[in-house]
């Protein structure tokens, strides 16, 4: 523990400014889990209530039911119902259906991008930290004595490394996060579609019975 904070402390000021990019970054990504995690609960409850009613051809139960449901699946399934209501082709069905999906597509995808621009900003920082650390010390070791400017400028430049590796540390576990979330979020919205299409066909199938 001691040689973590003095390799935290000896890295100066940027050492501070990177820990919190890398706070920030963890923020967004735990909140981002939690709110994913939480609507794929919610979405396959009401999808589970509502796809018995599709196919059992129960539009206007299901209408109902969607319309007082408050999840992705519910919003988009209600635009394509309510569309079917008023006597809408398959088409215009559809087109009010991928309404719905990219309506609550950003909502999903909300803040993600900010991990990995994080990340970056992390690693840049790192770089940003070591250059003027050595800046600092060949400044430093131009006025030191010739006998003991190699062993100062090797100690400067252990320290002014620290910033990069550092940097690293936060850059790389955060684009791993990025990647994990966004594949989450690919997730929900491939699903999501998979709903639309499955609505879309059990309404034509009705409509064809009647």
């Amino acid at each position: 523990m001691e040689t973590v904070i003095r390799f935290f402390q000896d890295g100066g000021v940027f050492m501070y400014i990177i820990a919190g990019v890398l706070l920030w970054g963890l923020a967004i990504a735990l909140e981002r889990y939690i709110f994913l995690t939480r609507h794929t609960g919610s979405n396959k409850k009401v999808w589970s209530y509502l796809e018995p009613l599709l196919k059992a051809g129960d539009l206007s139960k299901a209408r109902q039911a969607a319309d007082q449901t408050n999840s992705e699946v519910s919003r988009i399934i209600a635009y394509g119902l309510n569309r079917q209501a008023n006597g809408r082709r398959r088409d215009d069905i559809e087109i009010a259906m991928e309404e719905g999906l990219m309506e609550v597509t950003p909502q999903l995808e909300k803040r993600t991008q900010y991990i990995a621009t994080l990340a970056n900003i992390a690693t840049l920082l790192g770089l940003l930290g070591t250059i003027m650390g050595l800046i600092a010390a060949f400044t430093a070791v131009a006025n030191a004595n010739p006998a003991e400017k190699a062993d100062l400028l090797s100690q400067s430049i252990s320290v002014a490394m620290n910033t990069t590796a550092f940097g690293l540390m936060t850059g790389i576990p955060l684009l791993l996060i990025h990647y994990f979330i966004s594949t989450k979020t690919a997730e929900v919205v491939e699903g999501l579609e998979m709903v639309s299409v499955k609505t879309l066909n059990a309404i034509t199938e009705s409509e064809i019975r009647n």
